[in-house]
């Protein structure tokens, strides 16, 4: 009796001991979170001093999205900035490093490369050029920005985001500069395009140069007739529908900017209202202003254009003295020095020399490429953001865009009065004897440019018959153009499809039918890659069950890249080896970096015209490729391909670049992994590493009709609800409203002058 007493009142005790232990942990983590998180996250109701002239209300919606009401434009940008670095600081400090060549002061080694790369393409020293050059309009908007940056930055001293204490650092002031180096982070983004050119020089070396060429295809989209109305590596859609196919009699404008995934995501919603000024969309963290969106007279979307803004030039150069010889004149190269913080590490100290066509990329064999591209253009920078934020009409939005200096963009436009348009905008190079074949060798000046194409010779076009206006990337130019062109223009799959879905959905459309199309993952050329396979395999045959297996599970396939069915990887898998036994016929031992965005088109028009010289037997080929595929998928997902499935091959993992990488608790940070449907030929533009940043379908003149969302949400701290609020509709293919004269308002921030 003694003994089980004893053992009672030893076991209580063990289990008070235990429960104030697990109460002191369960405590302690409060306070971490408490400290590291809730403390951090912005104040959304309440009075806040900010250098404004005049109050400033700041309303949020049901998914975070601040509408701001200013007396002036001056203050909704300090607001802006202001609310924006409320929800993003730790996302727009990255992006101002990134781009500066300043990420390896905070994270180490792991950032030095990029930040090697981003110093010799002299992206910082080339935002503080511009700057010199700004206007009075665009620094004043620019400063007013970084004022409310900063007072949120000051205020908030010792309570930023869990990041900043993570990596032990406190944000930088923040400038104009960096507001500029923001745009051209997205303009480095979206025209990188000399990296293929290197790849592409690098298979001339080894192969046969028309073979070369068919692959890097520059001008020409086989088979299909480009226009507006009828017809990159990051890609996107827009169109627009005129009154006459609407159930609304109104024009609609749908726009899915295609870009990578990331967490938090690349858009930013806002709605800014002053006098003369009320427009709601998407803004870029850093830049004043709406990018996509709609006022309450217009509405606009984008995709880029693709038009090379970039070129390579060898220079003969003696790498010593920065000394190179032309024909007629001696010219001096200059060196940049250039230090990187290394956290741990002492600084890296770099030398970078300076031509005068641009900096120096690479130094092999004593021989210098140095890049020209139109962002080192200072004098062609202008946030036009502002004017078409402001533009009534389709006069007042031209006259904005002919100040866009890039990247270069498909511009797309409706407006209340039942119009559309579309313009091609920014700086498009005209150059001298272009070829294609590249790097250049700039020496006798025969491959300079000579300025840029005139905006108004610019492909456009306004209120077409058809009543639809398309672009997802496609080339626009006409066969007769006047200008050399040069670009990685997509393959006609999306616009084609989109046409399609347009016209098949009668004259009643509305937002709901646009979003339907946005969200569509039918591939043209994966069904007629399929249809090519089963053709070979019914007239060769083949002795083989997984082979047979594969064959009958593609007979019937519709085309569609749906997560779910095994056909989509199937024809992915035989595509790839396919696209990598062409590019070898070109250049032995290169196809496994060919991976350029015409591959799916360049392939297609091999396999229709089957031309001599390439191949003896493209049936042979055909069923080598696909038996490859399959042994192949199978050592990924099992032995039989009709239990295959896409979604586990095509998925979303969008990892926190910080929090992601805590042990146990990371998953609260990200997303995924989680099967996705759609591809890179499908309107609904899928792979692992990208996607849909932002759906907006427009209901233009009735505005409270419209719908928007962003892949994640608005807040960058996960203890914020709107941390990844969105993805869930997004991921299913719907959307929110898209609040603009009716707004339901969750919480009040007032923004009041500073005293």
């Amino acid at each position: 009796m003694w003994f089980q007493s004893a053992t009672i009142a030893l076991v209580r005790r063990i289990l008070f001991v235990v429960n104030v232990l697990l109460g002191t942990a369960a405590v302690a983590a409060a306070g971490v979170f408490y400290w590291y998180f809730l403390r951090a996250l912005p104040e959304t109701s309440g009075e806040a001093a900010i250098p404004v002239q005049k109050r400033v209300e700041v309303v949020r919606d049901s998914i975070g999205v601040p509408h701001i009401t200013a007396q002036s434009e001056e203050d909704a940008w300090a607001a802006q900035g202001y609310v924006t670095a409320s929800d993003r600081l730790w996302q727009m400090d990255t992006l101002r490093r990134v781009a500066g060549g300043d990420l390896a002061e905070i994270v180490g080694l792991a950032g030095l490369e990029a930040d090697r790369e981003a110093r010799r393409l002299r992206l910082r020293r080339t935002a503080e050029e511009i700057y010199t050059k700004l206007s009075e309009k665009d620094r004043r908007a620019f400063a007013a920005y970084a004022r409310g940056v900063n007072s949120y930055i000051e205020s908030h001293r010792g309570r930023y985001s869990f990041e900043f204490a993570v990596l032990g650092y406190d944000p930088r002031p923040w400038s104009a500069v960096d507001g500029i180096l923001s745009s051209l982070q997205m303009f480095r983004t979206l025209t990188n395009d000399w990296k293929t050119k290197v790849l592409k020089q690098q298979m001339l070396r080894g192969g046969e140069p028309e073979k070369v060429a068919f692959l890097f295809p520059t001008r020409t989209v086989w088979g299909f007739a480009p226009g507006m109305g009828s017809e990159v590596h990051p890609g996107s859609n827009a169109w627009a529908v005129s009154g006459a196919h609407t159930a609304s009699g109104k024009p609609l404008l749908s726009n899915d900017m295609h870009l990578e995934f990331g967490l938090p995501g690349v858009w930013y919603m806002v709605h800014l209202k002053a006098p003369g000024l009320n427009v709601s969309g998407v803004s870029l963290p850093g830049l004043p202003g709406v990018v996509g969106g709609h006022n309450d007279r217009i509405a606009w979307g984008m995709t880029n254009l693709g038009f090379d803004t970039q070129d390579l030039y060898e220079e003969r150069m003696d790498v010593r003295t920065g000394q190179y010889v032309f024909q007629q004149h001696l010219e001096q190269a200059r060196q940049e020095r250039e230090s990187i913080p290394v956290k741990g590490r002492t600084p890296e100290e770099s030398l970078n020399w300076v031509t005068r066509h641009g900096p120096t990329i690479s130094v092999a064999e004593g021989k210098i490429a140095a890049l020209k591209w139109t962002g080192y253009d200072g004098s062609i920078f202008h946030n036009v953001f502002l004017d078409i934020n402001r533009a009534r009409n389709w006069d007042e939005f031209q006259t904005a865009l002919m100040d866009f200096g890039g990247p270069p963009q498909n511009f797309v436009y409706a407006d209340v009065d039942g119009n559309i348009g579309y313009h091609a905008a920014g700086k498009l190079p005209i150059r001298r004897n272009y070829t294609g074949d590249l790097p250049v060798d700039g020496s006798s000046g025969n491959f300079e440019w000579d300025g840029y194409i005139p905006f108004a010779e610019l492909p456009h076009a306004f209120n077409p018959k058809t009543g639809y206006i398309v672009t997802a990337n496609q080339n626009p130019f006409p066969d007769d153009y006047a200008y050399k062109i040069a670009g990685g223009f997509a393959p006609p799959y999306r616009a084609t499809q989109i046409q399609n879905l347009l016209a098949s959905a009668g004259n009643k459309l509305k937002p709901s039918d646009n979003l339907r199309i946005q969200t569509d993952v039918y591939s043209g050329f994966a069904k007629f890659l399929a249809r090519q396979l089963v053709e070979v395999y019914d007239k060769r045959g083949a002795n083989n069950k997984p082979l047979t297996e594969a064959v009958e599970t593609l007979r019937k396939w519709d085309g569609q890249m749906d997560q779910d069915l095994a056909q989509p990887l199937i024809v992915t898998l035989a595509f790839q080896h396919l696209r990598k036994a062409v590019a070898d016929r070109v250049a032995p031992g290169a196809g496994a970096s060919y991976e350029h965005q015409m591959g799916p088109a360049v392939v297609e028009r091999l396999l229709k015209e089957r031309p001599e010289g390439w191949f003896s037997d493209y049936n042979e080929l055909l069923l080598r490729c696909l038996s490859a595929g399959i042994e192949e998928g199978q050592k990924l997902q099992g032995l039989a391909p009709s239990r295959w499935r896409w979604g586990k091959y095509t998925y979303a993992e969008i990892q926190h670049p910080v929090g992601g990488k805590v042990p146990y608790v990371g998953k609260y940070f990200n997303i995924g992994p989680v099967p996705m449907s759609g591809a890179s030929t499908t309107v609904k533009q899928t792979t692992r590493r990208l996607g849909p940043s932002e759906r907006m379908d427009a209901a233009v003149g009735n505005w409270d009709e419209s719908l928007m969302n962003i892949p994640i949400g608005q807040s960058g701290s996960v203890a914020s609800s709107h941390y990844k609020d969105q993805w869930e509709i997004y991921y299913a293919g719907r959307s929110f409203p898209m609040q603009f004269t009716k707004v339901d308002g969750k919480d009040t921030l007032v923004l009041v002058p500073e005293k």
